[in-house]
């Protein structure tokens, strides 16, 4: 009787890795990704560099749209719970008042819209951002050790339709990328 061991898969292509020199280097490169029409890619950079969304192309963040209508939904809730209570639930008259007496209701309309709204924005940016990630191919690689120190990297994932790892490799060679290499997922 043999124990067949199971066929070890061929690592899976994520994508390239290149470095690049400076801040202004990462970011011309990002310029000219973007104009060759390169869609799955990002930039690795030890802080913030002023301008890269644009360098980019990224346009603006949908997490307005999401505190918005979370603002909405909260606050709709908050009014609609007292009014039903005030209205059909619990009806009270005190003092000659009205059943319904908005001005009293802002205070508790403004605080769920206020929950809803940070909650939204914190679990919308958590999605958008596709975190938590706790895994990254370019972990692998020793030369992004430095990007949090003193590297500027930017990787172009192979689910990129313009993706082909000799021809990209090329393109981020003529637009002066230095230690290129292929990442495996």
């Amino acid at each position: 009787m043999s124990h067949a061991t199971p066929a070890m898969k061929a690592p899976k292509t994520f994508g390239l890795l290149a470095e690049f020199g400076s801040p202004a280097d990462v970011y011309h490169a990002a310029e000219k990704i973007r104009d060759a029409g390169y869609k799955k890619w990002d930039v690795h950079s030890p802080f913030p560099i002023h301008g890269i969304e644009t360098a980019m192309g990224i346009g603006d963040s949908k997490l307005g749209w999401i505190a918005f209508f979370c603002a909405c939904a909260g606050a709709f809730g908050g009014f609609s719970l007292q009014y039903w209570i005030h209205k059909h639930a619990y009806p009270l008259l005190i003092g000659g008042k009205p059943m319904v007496a908005y001005p009293a209701y802002v205070p508790v309309t403004f605080e769920p819209g206020i929950l809803f709204t940070a909650f939204g924005c914190l679990l919308g940016m958590l999605v958008l951002n596709g975190l938590p990630r706790l895994y990254h191919p370019t972990f692998k690689s020793s030369n992004f050790k430095k990007f949090s120190d003193n590297g500027f990297f930017v990787s172009i994932e192979s689910k990129d339709p313009r993706f082909n790892v000799e021809s990209t490799r090329s393109f981020l060679q003529s637009i002066g990328a230095r230690n290129i290499e292929v990442l495996e997922d």
